[in-house]
Order: C-alpha cells, then structure tokens, then sequence
C-alpha cells in the first residue's frame, strides 16, 4: 500500500483486474480518475487542501462493486468488498457515497447506512462530480451530464440535487477553472 494505507494507481488496477471488473468499467475508473485529479490538483493551486491519493485510490475504485452489479446496490457492495480488502475507511466511505444520493426507498430496501447516502469530504465530493462527468470514454459538460441525470432519475432525486450543490462548491473554490479541468 501506498502512503496513508491507500492503493497505489497500480495496485488499484490490480484490485480491479483481480475481482473481474469488466474492462469498460476498468477504462470509466481510469477517464473518472483522470478527471478528479485534474479537479484536486486545481484546488490545491486555489490554496484548498486535499488528499491527492484518496482522491487517485478512491476514482480508480469507485466502481469496484460493479464486478458484480451494475445496480445502484454497487455503492454498497464495493464498500462491503473494500472493508473485506482492509482498505482505508476513508476510502471505503468515498466508494459508498460516489452515487451521490439514494433514495429513502433505496436506503429502506438495501440497509443504506444513514451517513453514507451523500458525499461529505471535498474528496469525496470531487470524485462524484467525475463519475458524472465521464460517460463512456467521453468527458460530458455539467449541463449535459445532469440532463442526463435528470432524464434517467427525475429532477427531485437526491443524486441529482447533490451534483447541483457539489458543482455550486467547486464553482466556489475554482470559478472557471472548474470548467478547464474537463467536464466543461
């Protein structure tokens, strides 16, 4: 393990080839990686702190549960599997909260925890604003990504209320140069 007890991008890509990641999902790890520290590192020029490691560990394994689903209980299941793997509890948290938000239906019917329903750190925060960004090998603008969001969830989802707030912060912290980073 690399420092602070979080995978390295190769032993991060191990993980994911060893569980049987489909490649396509390996790849939206890679572009959703790519793109949260291109986020990570602006902020940290913007003089913001932020844990570059978790934010590399936690992108390239956001999507580790979708080794075995591609429902939303994948949030769930990768944390589950990341806790078996002993990793750092900073990181199993950041891959259960990616999706955003869930509902009460979905937090009622999959044993959601009450404090993983929404991302709360800015790593957390930047990784989920990637995952949104990145679709099938492309970097998507953030108006496109949440009528996206809104055509497949309905405008009232939390998932899609918590992007909105997620890019209000960042919009904060880096004005334009959010856009810059690649999600435009």
């Amino acid at each position: 393990m690399s420092r602070k007890g979080l995978p390295s991008r190769r032993e991060a890509l191990r993980i994911l080839r060893e569980i049987g990641c489909p490649p396509g999902v390996i790849r939206h790890c890679k572009d959703v990686a790519r793109l949260a520290l291109r986020i990570a590192e602006a902020c940290l020029r913007a003089g913001v702190d932020v844990d570059l490691p978790l934010v590399e560990a936690g992108a390239l394994l956001h999507d580790i549960g979708r080794s075995r689903t591609h429902e939303i209980s994948h949030a769930l299941l990768g944390a589950e599997m990341a806790r078996g793997m002993g990793l750092d509890e900073r990181l199993i948290h950041l891959i259960l909260v990616h999706p955003g938000g869930v509902t009460e239906e979905q937090a009622e019917a999959l044993g959601w925890p009450q404090d993983g329903r929404e991302p709360r750190t800015l790593e957390e925060k930047i990784v989920c604003y990637a995952d949104k960004l990145v679709e099938k090998g492309r970097f998507l603008s953030f108006e496109e990504a949440l009528g996206k969001m809104i055509e497949d969830l309905g405008p009232d989802h939390p998932a899609v209320r918590s992007l909105m707030r997620i890019r209000e912060e960042l919009k904060a912290i880096l004005g334009d140069a959010l856009d810059a980073c690649g999600g435009a």
